[in-house]
Order: C-alpha cells, then sequence, then structure tokens
C-alpha cells in the first residue's frame, strides 16, 4: 500500500498550543511491519483500542507524516506517539454537529466553516467539534486519520476547508499544501490605516512567555513564514481607523495571519490575543477564508471555490462604513503573487 506521505500543515497543533509530551521509537528493523502493531508492541502499557484512536485523532506520526495504521513500515522511520489523556478515548466519536458543504465528490469535500465552530478535537475540545460532525455525516471518513482534515481554521476563524474522502486524496492535498500550490486567500479587517500592499516575512514560533499565543521571532529561532496582503477599503470606528485586507499565505503556520499582522502594528479588530480592539462590539479576530483554489487529486484539474464574507464582518465593515460588496469584487481581481504561488 502506498503510504499517506504528508508532512502534517502546520496549522493543525492543538487549539491552546500547549506543548506535549511525546515518546520516539526507531523502527530499525521493523521493515514490513504494520505502523499500528509495531507501536502497540513497543508500548504494551497501552491498549491497542487506545493506541487506535491515537492514530486516528493524528497523534502518532512518521517523520512528521500522519498515517494510517495498517501502513507498512520500511524500517528507517522515526515514530513520534504523543500520549493522549482518557478524554480524548471518546473523542472520535460521530455527533450530529451541523456541516455546510459548499462541494462534494467522490475524492474530498469542501466545507464553509462558521466561526467559534473547533476543527479537530484537542485539550479542552474533545466533543463537539468538525470533525465529529464528519464522522457523523460522513461515516466512512472514520477510515482516514483526521476524518480526512488535511487543514484547519482557528476556532473563531470562518470560511473555506477542504477534507479529503480518501488516501489518494489527503495525500495528494496535503502535498499541495507543502509546496505551497494551494491557493487560500483571507478577507481581515486590521487595526490602523495599513500600507496599500506588501509582504511579511518573519519566523513564527511559540510564544516564550504564553503559551496560548504564538510569535514572529528572529530568523533560525521559528518556522519560516511569509504572508502577502493588499488594502481592499480604508474606513473608521469611533476614532479608531481600519484597513479591509485580502491575505495571502505563502506558507501555513499556526495563526500566521493574526501572528504577522500584529507583528507590523496592525493586529486584527477583535483579536484581544494578539493586541486587536473589539471595536462595534465584534469579539472574534475578523478574519474569513474566502477563497480556496488547488489542484483535483483525481485529475489534477484546477478547481477553486468561494464564500461571500459571513454576515457578522459584513456588519463590522458597514461600521467602518466600508461597502463590503464593492471590496469583495476588488477581491476577486488578480493577486499580484498569483504566478509566484501557482
Amino acid at each position: 500500500m502506498r503510504p499517506i506521505i504528508a508532512k502534517p500543515p502546520e496549522d493543525l497543533p492543538d487549539p491552546d498550543l500547549a506543548p506535549a509530551k511525546t515518546v520516539e521509537i526507531d523502527a530499525a528493523g521493523a521493515a514490513g511491519e504494520r505502523l499500528d502493531r509495531f507501536v502497540a508492541s513497543r508500548l504494551p502499557e497501552v491498549s491497542r483500542t487506545r493506541l487506535q484512536r491515537w492514530i486516528a485523532l493524528g497523534a502518532v506520526r512518521c517523520d512528521d507524516r500522519v498515517l494510517p495504521g495498517k501502513t507498512r513500515l520500511r524500517g528507517i522511520e522515526t515514530i513520534v506517539v504523543e500520549p493522549q489523556p482518557r478524554e480524548a478515548d471518546t473523542a472520535f466519536a460521530a455527533e450530529p454537529v451541523p456541516i455546510d458543504v459548499v462541494h462534494e465528490d467522490e475524492q474530498l469535500l469542501v466545507l464553509c466553516k462558521p466561526a467559534g465552530l473547533v476543527v479537530h478535537p484537542a485539550a479542552g475540545n474533545w466533543h463537539g467539534t468538525l470533525m465529529n460532525g464528519l464522522l457523523f455525516h460522513r461515516p466512512a471518513l472514520a477510515a482516514l486519520p483526521r476524518a480526512g482534515i488535511v487543514h484547519r481554521l482557528d476556532r473563531d476563524t470562518s470560511g473555506l476547508l477542504v477534507v479529503a474522502k480518501t488516501e489518494q486524496a489527503m495525500a495528494a492535498l496535503a502535498a499541495q499544501l507543502a509546496d505551497r500550490s494551494m491557493g487560500r486567500r483571507y478577507l481581515a479587517l486590521a487595526m490602523g490605516r495599513c500600507p496599500a500592499s506588501g509582504s511579511i516575512d518573519a519566523a513564527i514560533a511559540r510564544d516564550e512567555v504564553s503559551r496560548v499565543r504564538m510569535a514572529a521571532v528572529p530568523a533560525g529561532r521559528g518556522r519560516a513564514a511569509r504572508t502577502w496582503y493588499r488594502v481592499l477599503a480604508y474606513g473608521r470606528i469611533g476614532e479608531r481607523d481600519v484597513s479591509l485586507l485580502e491575505c495571502r499565505l505563502e506558507s501555513g503556520r499556526t495563526h500566521q495571519i493574526r501572528v504577522h499582522l500584529r507583528s507590523i502594528g496592525h493586529p486584527l479588530v477583535g483579536d484581544v490575543l494578539y493586541g486587536g480592539a473589539a471595536l462595534a462590539g465584534f469579539a472574534r479576530q475578523a478574519l474569513h477564508a474566502w477563497q480556496l483554489r488547488l489542484r483535483h487529486p483525481a485529475d489534477g484539474r484546477a478547481a477553486s471555490w468561494v464564500s461571500a464574507m459571513p454576515a457578522d464582518m459584513v456588519a463590522l465593515c458597514e461600521a467602518a462604513g466600508i461597502d463590503a460588496v464593492a471590496a469583495q469584487r476588488a477581491a476577486a481581481a488578480p493577486f499580484d503573487t498569483d504566478d509566484r504561488t501557482r
């Protein structure tokens, strides 16, 4: 069987960003053995049932790759296991969480996630997640790690997200994330009057002061990250200037847009974790994943989807005197980085 050779994207850690205690296992001499059986033989204190759940949750990785338990080892891997608390034992459960399907075919699902919905079970959020909803509405996804989820959006970020329905699709989509050929565009309302366009090139690592934050750090201390942005409109809420931006990721680090905009003095409206103010009562980060572009895993054809700005962000734009409809039309124009990341 061809394994899913996909390094998990940087936007799939535990939402609370707490460092996990891990166990490393050298697979030397284990060529041909199944991943699940080999790990079980090395961790006899963990029941096979629990271990299968950990694999399903993506808590068992081979050389930074998330793989199915049936994957045959080559005998050269380093296996990392993140032991999960007892609460995780019931996390991979089907629950009637609503999902908003934008597109579906035999290989993939494209969903529009509402703000407030956690994508993947983790500490503090073991139930009621998007993954639980996927398992309820599409039970066959239980055969894939993380129910086919290859990237995530923060709890309070809305917008488009793609889910694989087959191992082939999961490998192809994760590879596109890794080589940056999957296009993801975001609409964001930032504090202050931003420069008309630019890029933010700053490595990202865990904040040394607060475990629930990430931070822009000098090169070499974190993972390289770049965000391109352009201003769609300027506005004002009370005495505060704001800028409606379109942002494009050239990498996919945890909280990347939020961290990068804070690093240049323009945190997102509502993003109190990173210094943004809750203007006009807006109580979440003003960030929406509005466009998703990829090569279809079935035949490599170009495919794209869009999701209109949600009602709460439209109302926020109106409060700032910004025409949200006109701004979204402007966002549909080619981004000057399209050729570089296609």
